[in-house]
């Protein structure tokens, strides 16, 4: 599976490419999707193009996005404590969505991640149990009791080291265990996303790429947007699809 991560935390002052609005957001998805993504995960911003999880600015981008992709592809969104460093009033406003999306990403190094995924799971939204490379993410989350009632684990590699990332990537995937509790979704970020993607697609992992994680090619060059990168990625995915076939 191949997910496409449209904005992240990124602002439009870091790239006139990042989309911010719902409707920016929208256009991204359906292209994206077009160009061989498969499921979606955005951060809806404020007025102020800040990430938030304010209910109108979550209903708005999953509603956006929702309205144009095909039926069956899954549209998620970000729980990162950046946007609301306080766990209780995270959950509080996840308990305030009116638009649910279909899953969210939870970082399990950040505190009260289990508080705000027994929030998530009440309200039947798929969990993305987020293990950052270089945190003691992987340890946490194997302790917790419902780690196999998580959608998925979104092994992320910090290490932005293209030399480096490939064997950082290894040891996350090594960390989290021969039997994980749930299918793995590694990726990289920045100098080290394409590696990572690389070695995602050798292990036979799904992974995802995306304005989120890099704003380059693997030849430097600037992607022109979400579904540039979708498309090569989809050919490197390919490509190592055929080898082991």
């Amino acid at each position: 599976m191949l997910q496409v991560c449209l904005n992240g935390v990124r602002r439009r002052s870091e790239s006139r490419r990042v989309p911010v609005t719902p409707g920016e957001l929208a256009i991204e998805a359906a292209r994206a999707v077009e160009a061989g993504a498969q499921d979606v995960h955005l951060h809806p911003k404020g007025a102020d193009g800040v990430d938030s999880l304010e209910p109108g600015a979550v209903g708005e981008a999953v509603s956006a996005v929702r309205a144009v992709v095909p039926e069956g592809v899954r549209v998620g969104v970000t729980t990162g404590a950046w946007a609301v460093p306080e766990p209780g009033r995270r959950a509080e406003l996840i308990r305030s969505w009116t638009v649910l999306p279909d899953h969210a990403s939870l970082n399990w190094h950040e505190e009260g991640a289990e508080a705000v995924a027994d929030v998530l799971l009440e309200h039947g939204i798929g969990i993305e149990a987020g293990v950052w490379s270089g945190t003691d993410g992987a340890r946490r989350f194997r302790a917790w009791p419902q780690a196999h009632r998580v959608l998925r684990i979104l092994a992320e590699v910090t290490d932005t080291d293209p030399v480096t990332a490939a064997d950082t990537a290894t040891a996350l995937v090594r960390e989290l265990g021969d039997r994980p509790a749930a299918p793995l979704l590694l990726h990289g970020e920045d100098g080290g996303a394409w590696t990572v993607l690389r070695v995602a697609a050798g292990l036979g992992l799904d992974t995802r790429i995306g304005l989120e994680d890099v704003l380059t090619l693997p030849d430097g060059s600037d992607a022109q947007d979400n579904a540039h990168l979708v498309r090569v990625a989809r050919k490197v995915l390919d490509e190592h699809r055929v080898r082991r076939s």
